[in-house]
């Protein structure tokens, strides 16, 4: 028979083990659900696809992607989570998000047996950026929940900063041609 505490602390997990992908950003390790990423792309793989975009309220994205004719916005998660700058060689595209995600490494991919909760202390934008914690080799992880990466409103004045930038595009364009 288990114990209160055992049932409790169990209640408290997310449901089953789960595969995550394991990525840095500054140093510091984080987790997302394996499930949220669709394609891991070295940032020089992407280099003639990426456009740029100018929106000096969200200075975490600064270049969108074109994949499946869908536009991902890119986000750095250096700049996002307010870590110091690196040099990004990954980008995270995400499934069912028009979001990806720059990185410095992915370490590796790995099976987690729950998500906790985020403990009380995390108060600020944190507790939208964060599914929960996981413990993995005597570490404590955030995981990160995809959609708190951009906010619907973000979003919105992200297309409007996007089609602005491709209707600037299409008359150089013309001119080149």
């Amino acid at each position: 028979m288990k114990s209160t505490g055992e049932q409790d602390a169990k209640s408290r997990r997310a449901r089953g083990p789960q595969t995550v992908v394991l990525f840095f950003v500054a140093n510091q390790m984080f987790a997302i659900a394996a499930d949220y990423v669709q394609e891991i792309r070295s940032t020089d793989s992407l280099a003639g696809a990426a456009n740029e975009i100018d929106n000096p309220e969200l200075a975490k994205v600064r270049h969108t992607l074109e994949r499946g004719h869908r536009t991902y916005y890119v986000v750095n998660a250096g700049m996002h989570f307010g870590l110091p700058v690196t040099r990004p060689a990954l980008v995270l595209i995400l499934r069912q998000f028009r979001a990806a995600l720059l990185v410095d490494r992915i370490d590796r991919m790995a099976e987690i047996s729950g998500v906790y909760p985020l403990p009380l202390a995390f108060a600020g934008d944190e507790r939208r950026w964060y599914r929960g914690l996981a413990y993995l080799d005597d570490s404590v992880i955030p995981v990160v929940e995809p959609t708190g990466f951009l906010t619907p409103e973000e979003f919105q004045r992200l297309d409007r900063a996007s089609a602005l930038a491709a209707s600037q595009r299409e008359p150089e364009a013309a001119v080149q041609a």
